[in-house]
């Protein structure tokens, strides 16, 4: 918006200038390019006028409810069995994902239905 309000005002000034220089003792025209001077200062104070952008940091946080007696046990990776650490699961889109660290196997968790 910037770039856009000093180009316009660069063309405002130039456009005024023509119609000071030529008015030669018209008023209208005198007239004219001052309101086109007036409308160069508007656009130049406009655009120094922008609200700054400043950035905000948003912070994540996922829970999971939990239904009925749940056990904590340890994962194991579906392919070669090793132990998966904390870094191993990611959640994307709503799903978990698994990236086993051992064997390089990526897979999503699927929770069966209990019934």
């Amino acid at each position: 918006m910037k770039i856009v309000s000093s180009i316009t005002a660069a063309v405002l000034v130039v456009l005024g200038l023509i119609f000071i220089v030529g008015s030669q003792g018209m008023v209208a025209r005198l007239g004219l390019g001052i309101l086109l001077f007036l409308g160069a200062g508007v656009m130049i104070y406009l655009g120094r006028m922008q609200p700054q952008v400043t950035k905000t940091e948003v912070t994540v946080k996922q829970e999971i409810d939990l239904t009925g007696d749940v056990k904590l046990e340890q994962m194991t990776c579906n392919n070669c069995g090793a132990t998966l650490s904390k870094n191993s699961v990611e959640v994307k889109a709503g799903a978990i994902f698994i990236h086993c660290e051992h064997c390089g196997t990526s897979y999503q968790i699927e929770e069966a239905p209990k019934w």
